[in-house]
């Protein structure tokens, strides 16, 4: 697999709730809490959370628009991220107390040797909810024509190069056979139109964007097959912080769990919060393809992400996913 960096790239769930209670381009979004956490309260009440700016992270700024955060003593500010691995680094580094990561990125930072817990899901694939785009006058017109090719990716060696990886082994290619460009989702579409790269893993808003500003055309789903209804993303803390904070972060959930509650079950919140902290209209977001907000945690969900990365040489060993959920030790 050959990976380059391009661009701007930057360095670099009830039951988990009620588990935890027994024992998220734009400018950064703040919403202070209504108290400060006192006895009983959240240990730490400032966070700082890293996000995409893409509908993945919708449940945390619909958490920090409707009061839940602060209903829960937790000031919130919400800071834009590119990808997961940097917003790890980030985590790990201390300038972000949580931050939404793909799994791909979390499963590989563990086995890393960093000691990180998943405490809320977030985005589920649906079809056409990550599709693997081409220029409108593109002579591409199979993934087996990708041989050779250069594919613009959000992050390199994340979710996306597994999925277009998936698409590939489908059509005789391996991760080999393509040259991975790393470059942020809202500068895909001027790199394909230039010519820089030959296919974009996209996903919303930016697909329809690219569909209707440069007529994008789409080569191929990438969640099909074994990335079918895959778990794309969640909220990560460190270990440490999970320790030391375990009241902040059962706060943290169950504001979490309402706001996924709401965009499980009524589109029209997403639709109405995607503008705020994306680069698109209200016309655009009604007509986007969305992915799934799951409502609980779930390790057997999360393991068909891990099983993936095995099978694929991204992880040397595997990885128990309820390791790496709150109250497992490890």
């Amino acid at each position: 697999m050959r990976f380059r960096l391009a661009g701007r790239a930057a360095a670099a769930g009830l039951a988990a709730v009620l588990a935890l209670a027994a024992c998220g381009g734009s400018d950064p979004e703040t919403t202070a809490a209504a108290a400060p956490g006192g006895a009983g309260g959240p240990e730490k009440t400032q966070l700082t959370i890293g996000a995409l700016p893409i509908p993945d992270s919708a449940a945390l700024y619909i958490a920090n628009k409707r009061g839940f955060f602060a209903g829960e003593g937790l000031t919130v500010k919400i800071e834009p991220i590119q990808g997961g691995a940097q917003a790890q680094q980030s985590l790990l580094g201390g300038s972000l107390d949580a931050t939404q990561t793909n799994y791909v990125s979390t499963f590989l930072a563990v086995s890393a040797g960093n000691k990180m817990k998943i405490i809320s899901d977030l985005y589920q694939a649906t079809p056409n909810s990550f599709n693997l785009m081409v220029a409108k006058d593109s002579p591409i017109k199979t993934p087996a024509d990708l041989k050779g090719k250069k594919v613009a990716v959000n992050s390199l060696k994340n979710i996306g190069t597994l999925a277009v990886t998936s698409v590939l082994k489908t059509h005789g290619l391996t991760a080999e056979d393509v040259q991975f460009l790393e470059f942020p989702f809202p500068d895909m579409a001027g790199q394909l139109e230039k010519g820089v790269v030959d296919a974009a893993w996209m996903t919303e808003p930016h697909l329809t964007a690219a569909a209707t500003k440069i007529g994008a055309q789409k080569l191929a789903d990438t969640m099909t097959g074994p990335t079918a209804d895959f778990p794309i993303a969640g909220v990560i803390v460190t270990e440490k912080f999970v320790n030391e904070n375990p009241k902040t972060v059962a706060a943290f959930q169950r504001a979490v769990a309402k706001a996924q509650q709401i965009a499980a079950s009524d589109r029209k919140a997403v639709e109405e919060i995607l503008p705020t902290y994306t680069k698109i209209d209200a016309a655009t977001a009604a007509v986007i393809t969305l992915g799934t907000f799951p409502t609980s945690l779930d390790e057997t969900r999360l393991q068909r992400v891990a099983d993936l990365m095995v099978e694929q040489g991204y992880l040397k060993s595997p990885i128990e996913a309820k390791t790496i959920l709150p109250g497992a030790n490890g």
